[in-house]
């Protein structure tokens, strides 16, 4: 057994680096959920853009965003998963947010559609200091959708609003990871101005970080890093991202928003790469039937269908359109370890330990999925932790062991348990099985609980669950994505795990400049973490799926984030 899981994971960590590298709380089927992230292990001092004929800055203001009188033209049509939160970035904190936000906001970076790796966005070019704690951006002489000039004023204004605690961003958490003084300003024990970051000059951003981060420009591409609009804030309050108020500066506009079915883009001619945009109608569609969706992607009223249905895998894998890759993503399941009796480690191990990877990724989500022990997916230069049993039968064997000491000899006097999940059949029949192999190895009786998108993040994220499933695609190439959230407090540590050895070690290891050193920690605190503590259940790492006819379209690639900008995609 160990010898067999060392072997698939060197094959999917050499995939991983033959695709390249580069998160987001995943909220489609378990088979195939859609990414979010950036990717960097970049230590160069200086990063330079291909020179570019600038757009003219325009000194007015003008009142309309779109002409919504325009024919649709080139169409492409994705199905998007659930109806997203919101579309103001410090609002959001999952992967149909995501996809919209990229096509309607663009950071500092960009991302390159083939390997996920970050290049100039609305920066055109950076450097860093010496020892890698500050970089300066100059920014592109550009404009909003609406003709206004974007400024590093903008980026100042944006980034503070993420993390002003009025805001009450569920991402805050994020920028805290990596700016000097945030974490102070978001918690209330700091101030604005203690934030490390300023504007130069009109066309100059500087950063201060918490320490040689190695991945920091790549996490740049994400959301709570967005620049939004301040003078359109100001103006229309919630109400700036309603279509007819909205401003955004990426390659496409907010046209039209039908809540619980879809959300129309049309091109940004304001856009500093207008000439690039390919696409003339650009539609999300939300809805979280799977079969449908895959129904509509047959019959040709869906171009790019990022959730391929369980039961459809093996005609759908037949197809020409089927895409499928290794993905910088782990399934896994949260205890809530402050609550009786999920507080025993015990019984979390027990738990644990009688649930089998093997059988649920070759007989439940069948898409060519890794079983995990670990949260921190296989990469370059990290040890993903392995499987410690000689097989599952030793591993059920340690289960009941667990299972006495919890208290709860073969089940007896153990509560009926609840797992949580989200609307999508992948994660329903996830936790069918889960249910069985309680019942049946450990006689312990399991409750499920499905809820809606929304509704269920409000509870994971408010700990209000016993276990709860969760996917977590990494926000960059670093181990650090997966493992940051479970600092003690953190807002995505929904089961409020705590370990005073764990935050030492997480916190320590953005301080060490030295890669090998750096890794070794990250290691040590993952294993605490899941080894020692089980504070949750890993299950396997992700291999993503789409389906998209690239003799139709090209632009759009395989890449370990699934990430795909969709100002390169055009129709063929």
């Amino acid at each position: 057994m160990k010898k067999t899981l060392s072997i698939t994971l060197s094959l999917l960590l050499l995939a991983t680096v033959l695709v390249s590298c580069g998160g987001k709380e995943e909220e489609t089927a378990a088979t195939t959920p859609a990414a979010t992230t950036t990717t960097t292990t970049e230590k160069t001092v200086e990063t330079k853009a291909e020179p570019k004929a600038e757009p003219k800055v325009e000194e007015t203001v003008a009142e309309a965003v779109v002409d919504t009188t325009m024919d649709e033209g080139v169409k492409f049509v994705i199905s998007n998963g659930a109806e997203p939160q919101s579309l103001d970035p410090a609002k959001v904190q999952g992967v149909p947010e995501h996809r919209i936000l990229m096509a309607l906001m663009e950071g500092l970076t960009s991302i390159d559609p083939m390997t996920a790796d970050p290049v100039p966005g609305l920066a055109e070019s950076w450097e860093a200091n010496e020892d890698g704690t500050q970089y300066t951006f100059h920014l592109r002489q550009t404009t909003w959708s609406d003709g206004v000039p974007i400024t590093a004023e903008d980026v100042v204004y944006s980034w503070l609003r993420e993390l002003d605690p009025a805001t009450a961003s569920p991402y805050a958490w994020f920028p805290c990871m990596f700016l000097e003084g945030a974490q102070a300003y978001n918690d209330g024990t700091g101030t604005a101005d203690g934030v490390g970051i300023r504007a130069l000059d009109d066309y100059t951003f500087q950063m201060d970080l918490i320490g040689p981060l190695p991945y920091a420009i790549g996490a740049l591409e994400h959301y709570s890093f967005a620049v939004v609009p301040k003078h359109a804030i100001e103006k229309y309050g919630d109400q700036w991202t309603q279509p007819e108020n909205f401003v955004g500066n990426g390659p496409f506009v907010l046209k039209e928003r039908i809540p619980q079915s879809k959300i129309v883009c049309v091109p940004n001619e304001k856009y500093w790469d207008a000439d690039s945009v390919k696409i003339d109608t650009l539609e999300f569609l939300s809805s979280d039937d799977e079969n449908t969706n895959y129904n509509m992607f047959l019959d040709g009223q869906i171009d790019w269908l990022t959730n391929v249905p369980t039961d459809k895998l093996s005609s759908a894998e037949m197809k020409s359109s089927y895409k499928a890759s290794p993905q910088l993503a782990t399934y896994y399941y949260v205890f809530q370890t402050e609550k009786a009796p999920l507080d025993n480690v015990n019984l979390r191990k027990a738990i644990a330990y009688a649930i089998n990877r093997e059988d649920l990724v070759e007989g439940v989500t069948k898409a060519g999925q890794i079983p995990a022990w670990g949260i921190v997916p296989p990469m370059a230069g990290y040890e993903a932790l392995e499987f410690p049993f000689e097989d599952y039968d030793e591993a059920e064997e340690m289960a009941r062991e667990f299972l006495n000491e919890a208290g709860y000899p073969n089940g007896v006097g153990c509560p009926t348990l609840t797992i949580l999940y989200n609307t999508s059949e992948g994660h329903k029949q996830i936790a069918e099985f889960v249910q069985q192999e309680l019942k049946d190895k450990l006689n312990i009786n399991v409750e499920l609980v499905n809820k809606e998108w929304g509704t269920y993040l409000t509870d994971r994220n408010n700990g209000d669950f016993e276990i709860s499933r969760a996917g977590w695609v990494g926000d960059y190439q670093d181990p650090n994505t997966f493992l940051d959230m479970f600092l003690t407090g953190g807002a995505m540590n929904g089961g409020r795990y705590s370990s005073d050895i764990y935050d030492t070690l997480v916190k320590e290891a953005a301080t060490i400049a030295d890669p090998t050193e750096r890794m070794g920690v990250l290691r040590t605190a993952e294993d605490i973490m899941i080894n020692e503590d089980q504070a949750i259940i890993p299950f396997y790492y992700y291999i993503t799926v789409n389906m998209i006819d690239t003799d139709v379209w090209g632009g759009w690639y395989t890449n370990t984030m699934d990430y795909h900008p969709l100002k390169t995609i055009y129709k063929k």
